[in-house]
């Protein structure tokens, strides 16, 4: 198995590098006309901005000390996500540079006209009475000749146009992917009806908001902004369904600080991410009680018109705290309503044998990057959206934020105001 994973490893650095090689190819050595200093420079980038990248992922997961995080997030992160994007417009460039190169073929054909050179007569020096006498001669006028222009090769010329046109492209998508994120999260609006909820609940509203992933990125800028949007739909209640965090609570715990701002009728509530139990699950479970959340450790609460349950991630499994939902779901009156909250979509296999009514999750960011989504689309039932299971309704939150590159495309984030309905 560990010979499996070393190799695994190998072929995905390989690949990597494989990747970087090409970009940098098209891109620096391919627009240059020869090594130099502008190539140098180039090189310097394509070396450093990478070993970030992977240094910011390593600094992650291992937790290295939070300064050393930040330093390397904004650079490492983007970076990955500019690399995406330039290798994609540099492939889809490969089909272009032969089209490219015939219409210059066309406009340049290669026999071009040569336009008259002046001449300039030559004096001869009469000669004597025996030897015969030559006629004037006319050479070229050198001050007179055309000198043409110094210009790059059409070679040079087609990739100089695909290179740049890739990095616009590149940064366009990316920044504005960036901006998106940035700005904070959108309010959309989804109306679930239930047929055991009872007609005096009818337009319940559930604020969802997932993936927030404050970390050495997003900060506690972030998070008001997350907290003000929702607090502006004033819900009757809100569920926080996991990845709130990438870091310690002794790190984070000052960037989370504004969800205590929270303010909702019944309430809010929180169940654990995947990426809790890689920053300290326990700590901040007893963080986000602190702060006034009702974190749902495999916990059910009964509600004047439904019961709300959630349970652990399954990535809480490593830890011995993963979701049971027998301890969440078991012995309920299964005539009334139910709402659980769970991180992953997957979950809602074992939600349908617990009769669940409706699960609430995130988990997918919608694939966050395209084309990103057809993957995870492949690694989840409902990649977002709401979607029906037999007698349960599943709705997937594109989340709030953004896990590595502060970046979104097609995908644009999230905090959704479930209206529930009843149809009695």
């Amino acid at each position: 198995m560990v010979i499996v994973f070393v190799l695994a490893g190998l072929a995905a650095v390989a690949t990597l590098v494989g990747l970087h090689w090409y970009v940098w190819r098209r891109l620096v050595r391919d627009t240059t006309a020869g090594p130099g200093l502008v190539r140098r420079v180039g090189t310097v980038v394509f070396v450093a901005l990478p070993v970030m990248m992977i240094a910011a992922l390593v600094a992650e997961r291992i937790g290295a000390p939070f300064w050393l995080q930040r330093t390397l997030a904004w650079p490492g992160f983007l970076w990955l996500a500019v690399f995406i994007y330039l290798g994609l417009a540099l492939i889809a460039g490969e089909a272009v540079r032969p089209l490219l190169r015939r219409f210059l073929d066309r406009r340049t054909p290669a026999e071009a006209p040569v336009p008259p050179v002046p001449l300039r007569k030559t004096e001869t020096v009469p000669a004597g009475p025996s030897e015969p006498q030559e006629p004037p001669t006319e050479t070229p006028d050198a001050a007179a000749s055309p000198r043409p222009l110094p210009t790059p090769s059409r070679r040079l010329f087609v990739s100089r146009v695909v290179a740049g046109t890739a990095a616009t492209v590149a940064a366009g998508t990316v920044g504005y992917g960036t901006y998106g994120v940035l700005r904070g999260p959108r309010v959309k609006r989804v109306t679930v009806p239930l047929a055991k909820l009872p007609r005096g609940a009818h337009g319940f509203r559930i604020a969802v908001v997932s993936d927030i992933h404050l970390g050495p990125v997003l900060g506690r800028g972030f998070a008001q902004k997350v907290v003000d949007t929702i607090n502006s739909t004033q819900p009757d209640l809100i569920a926080v369904v996991g990845d709130l965090v990438d870091g310690s609570v002794k790190d984070l715990g000052p960037a989370a600080a504004p969800l205590a701002q929270l303010r909702a009728r019944h309430g809010a509530f929180f169940v654990t991410g995947n990426h809790e139990y890689f920053s300290g699950a326990e700590q901040w479970v007893e963080e986000v009680r602190r702060l006034g959340l009702h974190p749902l450790e495999n916990a059910r609460v009964e509600l004047p018109a439904f019961d709300l349950a959630g349970v652990n991630d399954l990535a809480g499994e490593s830890e011995g705290q993963g979701p049971d939902f027998a301890k969440a779901l078991g012995d309920r009156d299964t005539s009334r309503a139910s709402v659980l909250l769970a991180h992953q979509p997957v979950q809602i296999h074992d939600a349908v044998e617990h009769g669940v009514d409706l699960q609430l999750s995130g988990h997918t960011h919608g694939g966050q990057l395209w084309p990103g989504n057809f993957i995870a689309d492949l690694a989840n039932p409902t990649l977002a959206g709401l979607e029906r299971y037999g007698d349960t309704q599943l709705y997937v939150s594109r989340g709030a934020g953004a896990w590595g590159p502060p970046t979104r495309v097609g995908a644009p984030s999230d905090i959704t105001v479930v209206q529930l309905a009843s149809t009695a």
